[in-house]
């Protein structure tokens, strides 16, 4: 427990310096939200792939998910952290993100499966930010859905990307054959893509490794 207990203050501690390092860029080096946003995005991604490893009690991933969420409620209309929340656009997503991140946690425990929770985190932190980097510096094949614009470009990108995560862990963490791997690998990147293009004001962060989690549990229930 004691272990637990300082790899969630250390985990804590490095979100802090994390959320102060975006606010240093934004005021300082006067980068937009946009970026910034994006910044903590990948960074919190990334940090929280640590969990499964670092904490094996759920109830401090929820003490520590439920912190930040309840930061982020209480910044949204305040002067601080307008490096996540001083877009121009409505969005949910960074309240989201602390949620599904924990649902994520909860079901890698009950499956016993660590492709559970490094899959779905790993689309939402690499392939949805790299979708919307290309389709915004290469925007090709505009198209709307729900009064909002999307590229293929960016749906493209976000399917490769999410395929190759897919593969690499399918065939890395669960030793999965390479033709069962391509399989459900372009399944669950197609689905996650579609989910991407139609999820609106942040709602992506919750419905991509929803879809993700949906598309394992299918798979294992049934193989």
């Amino acid at each position: 427990m004691t272990d637990n207990l300082l790899h969630t203050i250390g985990l804590a501690i490095a979100y802090l310096l994390l959320f102060s390092s975006a606010e240093f860029i934004y005021h300082r080096w006067k980068v937009k939200a946009e970026f910034s946003r994006k910044y903590v995005h990948i960074i919190t991604g990334i940090l929280a792939l640590s969990f499964p490893v670092l904490i094996t009690n759920h109830w401090l991933v929820l003490l520590l998910c439920a912190s930040f969420f309840v930061i982020l409620i209480l910044t949204i209309s305040s002067p601080y952290l307008r490096s996540i929340h001083g877009v121009e656009r409505k969005t949910s997503g960074s309240i989201l993100y602390p949620i599904i991140v924990y649902a994520c946690y909860l079901s890698q425990a009950h499956f016993g499966l660590l492709v559970f929770y490094y899959l779905p985190i790993l689309i939402l932190a690499i392939s949805d930010p790299f979708a919307a980097f290309v389709g915004k510096s290469k925007p090709y094949g505009s198209y709307t859905v729900f009064g909002m614009s999307k590229t293929i470009s960016g749906s493209l990108a976000f399917f490769v990307s999410a395929l190759a995560l897919c593969l690499g862990l399918f065939m890395g963490l669960e030793n999965t054959p390479i033709s069962e791997a391509l399989l459900l690998g372009a399944i669950l990147a197609l689905a996650c893509t579609l989910a991407e293009a139609i999820s609106h004001r942040g709602f992506d962060n919750l419905t991509i490794p929803a879809t993700a989690t949906l598309v394992l549990v299918v798979h294992h229930l049934m193989f």
